[in-house]
């Protein structure tokens, strides 16, 4: 029965066996998820389905290299990322908050070394996406597509307090993560939201 499914383990080893049930129920519980994420980040609902889609495959396929010992959601959001990355980076979808990122790696960076600056736009992006799902969600939703509170929360059928405390629970995180070194970076990027980064 699909309920079995609910722990994780069972759901593992359902289907490194290739279960079709425990396939089908992965695909059941997070098909929306997933592409509500993909779709914060790629704004395409129809590119979103695509890389939800192809994620699931993926998983399908590599299904015997899964562990027991890791955590299944997290594994899905980062491989939603990833995929994300790859359309990116085949000119499939553009992001504002890499053209600012690069905008201010070259005012950071005194002498162009395009290596320097793809390590540290990595270690930016490799922060964020280390979010927790809903607040990186929510913080990409505010930044990269520049919706309003109040426009994420309609969206999210959240709260705009909740929305609100996701993007400085988001700050906090990055601010603990990065530190001082790419204070000024990010003070480029996000402005006067992250201060407390420069201090």
């Amino acid at each position: 029965m699909k309920g079995d499914f609910k722990n994780q383990s069972t759901l593992i080893e359902g289907l490194k066996k290739g279960n079709e049930a425990a396939y089908e129920f992965l695909v059941e519980h997070y098909h929306n998820k997933l592409c509500v994420y993909a779709n914060s980040l790629i704004r395409d609902d129809l590119m979103a389905e695509d890389i939800v889609q192809n994620v699931f495959v993926q998983i399908w396929e590599k299904r015997h290299k899964l562990m027991h010992d890791f955590s299944l959601e997290n594994y899905l959001y980062k491989s939603v990322h990833n995929k994300f990355i790859d359309q990116f980076r085949k000119g499939k979808a553009v992001m504002s908050l890499e053209r600012k990122y690069i905008e201010a790696l070259e005012l950071a960076v005194e002498e162009k070394d395009e290596l320097q600056e793809q390590k540290i736009l990595g270690i930016l992006f490799n922060a964020i996406y280390e979010l927790p799902p809903k607040c990186q969600q929510i913080f990409l939703m505010s930044k990269k597509e520049g919706l309003t509170n109040i426009e994420i929360s309609e969206y999210l059928n959240v709260s705009k307090k909740t929305v609100e405390g996701q993007i400085t629970k988001a700050f906090g995180l990055l601010r603990e993560k990065l530190g001082k070194e790419y204070g000024m970076i990010m003070f480029l990027i996000f402005g006067s939201e992250t201060k407390g980064l420069v201090k």
